[in-house]
């Protein structure tokens, strides 16, 4: 039978990619955004900077900022070596997809993909241009160079979707990635991030890529639902007959476009408690905006719940762009054995 050898979680954020001093190009954007979401709130620019008084001006600081960036980068060079040593057979990537791949047509709250292979294509330089001011440069690096086929896990994959679906959930099953957004087939940033990032970018071991909706309305899952489908994402995985070392990644996170501190860190020691109470109870008006990817992280603290894998934070670096408070706090996690 299978083992689930390791857990970890990823921030993918823009800003661990963008060089520092470049931070404020997006910050432009959220000057100009009449709805950042903030504790079950839309707020103008003015009206969060207003809330949050005095505000953030020294985390804004060049060197402040130096140094999140750094910090968060030691911490991916960190979790690639353990991911890239853990001697895995295959990953399990819970991420969410921005529809870049699923789109109004179909948007399934959970969908597994179970092809052989995946696409994983660079960027067009038209895509490129037509990115928002400060994302261009990050999203590169999630890319490779030329075109790459990544490999998947056919059989876990299937045994995923049919054990899921057998404990009364109802993944959609995609064999075929659509065209998506950049019109390409491929797989988008949250996977990316994890092949380019953490694994290397080479020939990385094979990805079932699991779809969560965390951003999109009417039909985001609620965290308690999360947790119950990460409960037996877990059971499926450890129920796959074959000798099998399998990880199980969350890529997203933490809070953002507004930075809140405070609800991270109590997500955080519920990770570290094993709170299921408290994960599951994660209210939908706080998983809104980018801080709707800590859905990921549910997901899989409820495929880590009954295993004696132990929670281990490697780092936590709000990374604060604006005195208001905006950004994107970067977590980096593992589960692992005692």
């Amino acid at each position: 039978m299978a083992t689930l050898a390791l857990g970890a979680g990823t921030s993918h954020g823009p800003l661990l990619s963008t060089p520092p001093e470049q931070w404020g190009l997006r910050g432009g954007a959220d000057r100009r955004n009449p709805a950042l979401a903030y504790r079950g709130h839309d707020h103008t620019y003015d009206d969060l900077l207003a809330l949050r008084a005095p505000g953030f001006a020294g985390e804004c600081k060049p060197e402040a900022q130096a140094a999140r960036h750094a910090a968060s980068r030691h911490a991916i060079d960190e979790l690639g070596a353990i991911l890239t040593g853990a001697d895995l057979d295959a990953l399990v990537v819970v991420s969410s997809d921005h529809k870049e791949v699923y789109g109004d047509e179909l948007l399934p709250q959970f969908a597994f993909y179970w092809g052989e292979s995946m696409r994983h294509e660079p960027f067009t330089q038209a895509a490129l241009d037509a990115m928002p001011p400060g994302l261009a440069v990050a999203e590169v690096a999630n890319v490779p160079a030329e075109p790459t086929v990544r490999r998947g896990h056919q059989p876990l994959a299937r045994h995923l979707i049919r054990e899921t679906s057998a404990a009364g959930f109802d993944p959609a099953a995609s064999l075929t990635l659509p065209a998506g957004r950049y019109g390409d087939h491929g797989i988008p940033h949250g996977w990316g991030f994890v092949f380019q990032q953490l694994l290397g970018g080479g020939d990385t071991l094979p990805v079932v890529p699991l779809f969560v909706n965390t951003f999109w309305q009417p039909n985001p899952p609620s965290a308690a639902r999360c947790f119950d489908f990460g409960v037996a994402l877990g059971a499926a995985i450890a129920s796959f007959p074959a000798d099998l070392r399998v990880g199980v990644v969350a890529s997203g996170g933490l809070s953002h476009f507004v930075v809140d501190e405070e609800l991270d860190r109590a997500f955080l020691q519920a990770l570290a408690d094993r709170d299921a109470a408290h994960l599951r109870g994660l209210g939908d008006d706080l998983l809104r905006s980018g801080t709707s990817e800590l859905r990921n992280w549910i997901v899989v603290a409820g495929a880590l719940h009954a295993s004696p894998l132990r929670p281990r934070l490697l780092a936590y670096e709000p990374c604060y762009r604006t005195e208001a408070g905006t950004g994107c706090a970067m977590a980096f996690q593992t589960w692992e054995p005692a």
